[in-house]
């Protein structure tokens, strides 16, 4: 998609510009190899009111092409946020959001606009088959699960781009509004999938209840985070592991999936203690081997782990051991990091 930016501004002479000269000057634009186009070229004349001082006068338009070449072109314009669009946004939630989670304001929450741009700032979209969508976002499956759930309010927090893989679209409209893009559907169907994962990035996949028969199918995908309770499954005995035996083959099956897949995803599979409904940020942090057997970890702060992990991506693969306990992380991309180097060194010997 190329999309045309136009900035108004009023200028004071009154040449007239015909709609097909823009429209010619824009086929040009969409064709051109130049990568940023700016020109005040595109006139569309427009007359003022006969009580304006200004008299008439033109709309002049500087644009800029964000992209490369399209093959087919179509025109739209669209203004700014009015203030029906503002209701609108609060009836859906997002602001709320993101002032209940402590995040800045957006411009569309009501903050402040970047200097340069105006409300008369239109907005032009040429479609493309052609250009490749750029990938940025962050894929959560199993989004109506408790731990998902708190997972997509971190990546909110965080000004992330949200994909959320959802049994009940209508709920998760109602919960998160325009922040993230819902989707119902079976991850294991090749048309839904290869559609589900168009501009991803990355995915949490922060249960074992959802998740892929064949990574090998994840096309584009730079990071899998895995939030994995096998460390808690195996340390249990009696009937509680009798309870919990088919829950440790699905964590076993998942975790062997990510690390043996066919197309060499870099993973971090985050074995975590026995997830517990507690507020997070209040305890430290154990990271040592055997931490998560036995120890136990806040929902809220293995979502908050998860969402950590996403800036520091492996060559290959990293499992990383974390309960509640003592130690405090000042700086998580650098701990990331450090264990990732720890890992790689330790895969070349």
């Amino acid at each position: 998609m190329s999309v045309f930016v136009c900035r108004k501004k009023t200028v004071g002479y009154e040449k007239k510009t015909p709609i097909s000269v823009l429209c010619r000057y824009l086929t040009m634009a969409a064709s051109s190899s130049l990568q940023i186009y700016s020109s005040s070229l595109f006139n569309p004349y427009k007359k003022s009111s006969k009580n304006s001082n200004a008299g008439r006068c033109l709309q002049v338009y500087n644009v800029i092409k964000l992209d490369k070449s399209a093959s087919f072109i179509c025109c739209a314009s669209k203004k700014r946020n009015g203030f029906m669009d503002q209701i609108l946004d609060y009836i859906e939630g997002g602001p709320k959001l993101r002032k209940w989670y402590g995040a800045e304001k957006l411009p569309k929450d009501g903050g402040d606009v970047e200097d340069g741009e105006d409300d008369d700032t239109q907005v032009y979209v040429i479609w493309s088959a052609e250009v490749e969508q750029v990938r940025d976002a962050v894929l959560v499956t199993d989004g109506d699960s408790e731990i998902g759930q708190m997972v997509i309010l971190s990546l909110i927090v965080a000004r992330a781009r949200v994909k959320a893989i959802v049994k009940d679209k209508r709920a998760a409209i109602e919960a998160f509004g325009t922040y993230v893009e819902s989707i119902t559907g079976d991850v294991n169907d090749p048309p839904f999938l290869k559609k589900t994962l168009k501009g991803v990035r990355s995915i949490i996949c922060p249960s074992s209840e959802i998740f892929f028969s064949d990574i090998g199918r994840l096309e584009g995908v730079q990071h899998i985070v895995l939030l994995s309770q096998l460390a808690v499954y195996r340390g249990s005995d009696g009937i509680q592991a009798l309870i919990q035996s088919n829950a440790k083959k699905l964590a076993e099956k998942n975790e062997s999936r990510v690390m043996n897949s066919s197309n060499k995803i870099p993973y971090t599979i985050i074995r975590a203690g026995l997830l517990q409904d507690t507020q997070g940020g209040q305890q430290g942090f154990n990271f040592k081997e055997g931490s998560a057997e036995q120890g136990k970890l806040s929902k809220e702060d293995a979502a908050f782990i998860c969402v950590e992990a996403l800036n520091a991506v492996p060559k290959r693969g990293l499992v990383v051991e974390v309960a509640n306990g003592k130690e405090t992380v000042s700086d998580w991309k650098e701990l990331f990091s450090n264990w990732i180097q720890n890992a790689d060194e330790e895969q070349l010997q």
